[in-house]
């Protein structure tokens, strides 16, 4: 088999029209008086003024300028990519979040509760046109012609713009996504999503003048990249991912700990802080140690989310929390939970079990990780680039976005985890305990054999592979 080894098949098309108009109106932001103009081209940016500007550019009834490049794109234009084209700004996410997302997208619990799943809305925010507005059997997020968005293409408003995520054009026209990081992964891997998942973004800056070392530090001095590993830890830029894809990213749980307590112990206004809730995952890593909490189990995780809410808003309010920024600075709010009792408000909502008719994130999370299966411990980690073939002989050895030149093999009773790897030449195991390739290049033919433990290319968890070459995978007796 030639190309990219599959993700899991698309969910089974059921009817997903919204039925109720009154409830979907009821249900839209409240949005600008004025219009943009403009038509938006599928060809790259369009002439869309920046949410700053809107109601000026809308009020005077300017034109606003078409461009049809990534390189001559202005601040504020809006280009439309692909979420292969885009190269990340940091290291990690909270996996938690993705996980969430992922197992609400393949839920029907929303379409039973008279919804449109929530992967549409999520894109169609995303894409600056508010949330879905008719989503009919069949439709599918990589083909954004399969389903419509309650505001069209070209009458976007300065509050529908503010939901976008945004793009730096950097040296050579290449793309750097500076926020979206957790929506646009959770596109990638959606199993009706992919790589070649068209989406908007607002273009932040122009810097493809600059040199690329010149690009950095501006990148740095205007806090457009997070330059620390999920454990804190300051990094290179030689160390961001290539691209998206989950299996690009290591994972943050104090990430995916202030995404819970969002609402609970701080807000997200648009035009916050960037990077805002690594800001409070990094004041977090003092102050609450996740050791303590067993995270598999929903109370032990609610009891983590409360303690740390608590502790967000209990700290006075002109606390420089990291970077700079006070608490107030990064949405903090007066009580936790927003002053509701906790079967209320959002920590209420939260705390909803599986079973429910609307289940909380933790829930959906939970859910998801269950069917993602563990890795075994690295007893060796090849990171950066080999010039020479890697041969396996014990233990587990893991390439963490490494790059191989050679081919990789693999010995009986030995492992293999590879996780945003590029690999040129052949990976071949005979009789292996455990192989796992996830988000990764092979350029050249990979031979599973025997595997005694498991073979893993893709499923939950596991992003998928772009293979050029034949796969062959044959079980273990």
């Amino acid at each position: 088999m030639t190309g990219q080894v599959p993700a899991a098949a698309a969910a089974s098309a059921t009817d997903r029209s919204r039925t109720n108009p009154a409830a979907r109106a009821g249900r839209r932001r409240a949005t600008a008086a004025c219009l943009l103009g403009g038509s938006l081209l599928l060809t790259g940016a369009v002439g869309a003024a920046s949410p700053a500007a809107a109601d000026t550019a809308a009020s005077s009834g300017t034109a606003h300028p078409t461009v049809t490049r990534a390189a001559t794109a202005a601040a504020g234009d809006l280009l439309e990519v692909t979420l292969d084209q885009l190269h990340p700004t940091q290291s990690s996410l909270g996996y938690d979040q993705i996980y969430y997302k992922l197992d609400r997208y393949a839920s029907p619990k929303d379409e039973a509760n008279g919804d449109v799943n929530k992967r549409f809305d999520d894109w169609c925010e995303t894409n600056g046109q508010g949330e879905a507005a008719d989503v009919p059997a069949g439709a599918v997020l990589a083909d954004p012609s399969t389903f419509t968005c309650e505001i069209p293409e070209g009458q976007e408003t300065a509050d529908s713009l503010a939901d976008m995520k945004t793009v730096v054009v950097g040296p050579g026209g290449k793309l750097y996504l500076t926020d979206g990081h957790h929506s646009l992964t959770a596109f990638w891997e959606a199993a009706d999503g992919g790589p070649k998942t068209p989406v908007r973004l607002i273009v932040q800056a122009n810097l493809s003048n600059l040199s690329t070392s010149a690009f950095w530090k501006r990148m740095e001095a205007n806090n457009w990249v997070w330059l620390k590993d999920e454990n804190g830890s300051p990094i290179t830029v030689a160390d961001l991912p290539a691209r998206l894809g989950l299996s690009q990213f290591h994972d943050d749980p104090y990430r995916s700990l202030v995404y819970l307590t969002r609402d609970i112990g701080y807000t997200q206004e648009a035009g916050s802080t960037e990077y805002l809730e690594f800001l409070w995952g990094t004041w977090l890593r003092g102050r609450i140690d996740l050791a303590d909490y067993d995270l598999n189990d929903p109370a032990s995780y609610l009891r983590a989310v409360k303690d740390a809410s608590v502790a967000m808003t209990s700290v006075p309010s002109d606390t420089v929390i990291a970077g700079g920024a006070t608490a107030a600075e990064l949405g903090q709010l007066a009580q936790w939970n927003d002053g509701k009792k906790e079967t209320k408000g959002e920590f209420g909502d939260l705390s909803k079990a599986l079973t429910e008719d609307k289940p909380g994130k933790i829930a959906y999370a939970l859910d998801y990780r269950a069917t993602v299966p563990a890795d075994p411990a690295c007893t060796r980690t090849v990171t950066g680039t080999r010039l020479l073939p890697l041969i396996v002989t014990s233990g587990t050895t893991c390439l963490d976005r490494a790059t191989v030149l050679g081919g990789v093999a693999v010995a009986p009773g030995a492992s293999l985890v590879a996780k945003g790897a590029d690999i040129t030449g052949p990976v071949t195991s005979l009789r292996a305990r455990t192989v796992e390739i996830c988000g990764s290049t092979v350029t050249g033919p990979v031979t599973l054999l025997a595997t005694t433990d498991r073979a893993t290319l893709t499923g939950p968890g596991c992003s998928a592979n772009t293979v050029r070459g034949r796969v062959t995978v044959v079980a273990g007796s």
